[in-house]
C-alpha cells in the first residue's frame, strides 16, 4: 500500500494540467490519502485481533481496489480527492501485517520475517518514484490509478491463499470441528460463548484501544513519534529530488526517477546488515535462555545506524549545489543512501521492540506507530516542495535540506535514551507488564488472548 502513496508525487503535474488546478492543490490528493490512511490503520488493526487477520485484510484490499476505479475515471478533481480519502481510510495494511508476525512467531524468532516485512514497506515507499517517472513520461494521468488497481488486485489474490493466523480464531474453529465430529461436544472457543460477539461497549473499546495505547503507553508514544518524524523527513526528502536533480544537473523525468534507486539499495543493504545481529542474539538465547537478553538489545544496531540520518541529510544538502559548482551528482546519491540506511533501521528496530513488548496486542500498538508515521508524512506532502522552493536565497535547496538535518538530530537523540533507560520505561507500561506476567504464567509460551481494559 505504500506504493499507492509514493507513486502519487509524479502525478501532481499531470493532474494539475488535466484539471486546471495549481500543483499545490494537486498535492492534497497525497495529503488526504496519507492522513486518512493513518486513521484507517487505527480503525482496522484492533478488529483483526477480534475477527481474524484474513477477513480484515481481504475486505480492506477489496475496498482499496474499488476506490481506484472512480479515481481513474474521475470527471473532475473533487472525485479524485474523495476517492483518495476513501482509499486511505480503507487501508488496514501495515499494522495488521505486523500483527501477523506476533501471531506466527515467538518474540525470540520474529526478527527475520519482521525485517523482510519492513523491507517491503520501505521499498514500497520509495519504489513509487522509480515507477512513477515512466508513467508520467509515457502514459496519461489515469494510469497512475489503473496501475495501483493492478498491483492491488494481484496483492489481494496472493493474500486470498494466506491461512488465518490469529490464535483465538483458530481455537474457535478447532472447537467447532470437535463438536461437529463428536470428538468433544462440550468444548468451545474463547469467542463462541460471547453473545453478542462484540457489544456496543466493546466495539467502542476496540476502536479506542490503539489511541489509548498511543497516548498512555510510553513505549508506543515515544517510538511512534520517533518513527513518524523519521518517516516525515523521508517523504520531505524524496519530494526534493525533482527540484535538486532538475536544477542542479538538468535531470529529466526518467533520470529523476532513477535517482531514487540508491535509497532502495540502501534498504536492501541494511536489511542484510541485521542478519549477524539476529543470529548472534539467537545463539545467546538458545544457550542461556529466552530472558538472557533484554528487549533493549533489539535497539543496539540502531545506535550505530541512526546517526546516518543527520549525516546523510547534511551531506546531501551541500552536495546538491549542482554542476555549476563542480559537484558531481554521485555525491548527493551517496548521502541519500545513508539516509535510507537510517530510515530502515529506525523503522525496523522500533516495531521489533514494540512487537516483542506487546505480543497479541501488537497490531494495536503498531496501529499507533502507523498513525504517527502516516499522519506526519501526509502533513509533509503539503509543505515539502514550497519549503525547498522558498526558504532562503539562491541556496534555498541546500538550506531546506540543512533544516531537515538539524531536525533529524531530534529523531536520533531519544534512541539512546530508550536503550539505556528502557527497563524503567517498560515498568510504566500497563500492557507490557500485563503480557509479561501472563507469559511467565504460561512458562514463556505465547499468550493467545489477553484482555486489557483502557
Amino acid at each position: 500500500m505504500n506504493f499507492n502513496t509514493s507513486v502519487y508525487p509524479n502525478a501532481v503535474k499531470p493532474l494539475s494540467a488535466a484539471f486546471g488546478i495549481g500543483e499545490q492543490e494537486a498535492r492534497t490528493g497525497q495529503m488526504i490519502y496519507l492522513v486518512t490512511y493513518s486513521i484507517g490503520c487505527e480503525l482496522w488493526a484492533p478488529w483483526s485481533e477480534e475477527f481474524g487477520r484474513w477477513p480484515i485484510l481481504q475486505l480492506s484490499m477489496f475496498l482499496i481496489n474499488i476506490w481506484q476505479i472512480p479515481a481513474a475515471l474521475a470527471p473532475n478533481w473533487g472525485t479524485i480527492v474523495v476517492a483518495r480519502g476513501l482509499g486511505g481510510i480503507s487501508t488496514a495494511g501495515g499494522s495488521v501485517t505486523l500483527g501477523l508476525i506476533a501471531d506466527i512467531y515467538e518474540r525470540e524468532t520474529q526478527q527475520f520475517p519482521l525485517a523482510f516485512i519492513v523491507l517491503s514497506s520501505c521499498i514500497g515507499t520509495s519504489i513509487g518514484g522509480v515507477i512513477g517517472g515512466p508513467i508520467e513520461r509515457y502514459l496519461g494521468w489515469q494510469w497512475f490509478f489503473w496501475i495501483q488497481l493492478i498491483f492491488g488486485a494481484v496483492t489481494q489474490a496472493i493474500i486470498f491463499f494466506m491461512p488465518e493466523s490469529r490464535s483465538t480464531i483458530l481455537i474457535d474453529r478447532e472447537a467447532k470441528r470437535r463438536r461437529e465430529t463428536g470428538e468433544d461436544p462440550n468444548v468451545y472457543g474463547p469467542n463462541e460463548l460471547k453473545n453478542p460477539r462484540v457489544s456496543l461497549k466493546e466495539a467502542g473499546m476496540i476502536w479506542i484501544r490503539p489511541f489509548h495505547m498511543l497516548l498512555r503507553e510510553p513505549i508506543v508514544l515515544c517510538l511512534s513519534l520517533l518513527s513518524g518524524f523519521s518517516d516525515a523527513l523521508i517523504f520531505t526528502f524524496l519530494e526534493s529530488f525533482s527540484i535538486v536533480y532538475e536544477q542542479g544537473w538538468g535531470f529529466g523525468i526518467l533520470a529523476q526517477a532513477w535517482a531514487v534507486i540508491p535509497i532502495n539499495l540502501a534498504y536492501v543493504l541494511t536489511y542484510f546488515s541485521y542478519f549477524p545481529w539476529f543470529m548472534r542474539d539467537g545463539a545467546i538465547r538458545e544457550a542461556k535462555g529466552d530472558d538472557a537478553l533484554p528487549p533493549e538489545r533489539r535497539l543496539k544496531w540502531l545506535l550505530f545506524l541512526a546517526p546516518f540520518e543527520p549525516i546523510g541529510l547534511f551531506g546531501f544538502a551541500w552536495t546538491s549545489l549542482g554542476q555549476e559548482y563542480g559537484v558531481h551528482w554521485i555525491g548527493s546519491m551517496i548521502f541519500s543512501t545513508m539516509v535510507g540506511i537510517a530510515n530502515y533501521a529506525i523503522y525496523l528496530s522500533s516495531v521489533d521492540y514494540m512487537i516483542a513488548s506487546y505480543g497479541v496486542y501488537s497490531a494495536s500498538a503498531c496501529g499507533g506507530n502507523a498513525f504517527a508515521r502516516d499522519l506526519l508524512a501526509g502533513i509533509s506532502a503539503m509543505y515539502a516542495t514550497p519549503m525547498y522552493n522558498n526558504i532562503g536565497d539562491k541556496w534555498h535547496v541546500e538550506y531546506a535540506s540543512t533544516v531537515l538535518a538539524c531536525l533529524s538530530c531530534l529523531v536520533v537523540a531519544p534512541i539512546y535514551v530508550f536503550y539505556w533507560k528502557g527497563p524503567q520505561i517498560r515498568e510504566r507500561s500497563k500492557f507490557a507488564q500485563s503480557l509479561q506476567a501472563k507469559r511467565k504464567e504460561n512458562h514463556g509460551r505465547r499468550v493467545s488472548q489477553t484482555r486489557a481494559e483502557p
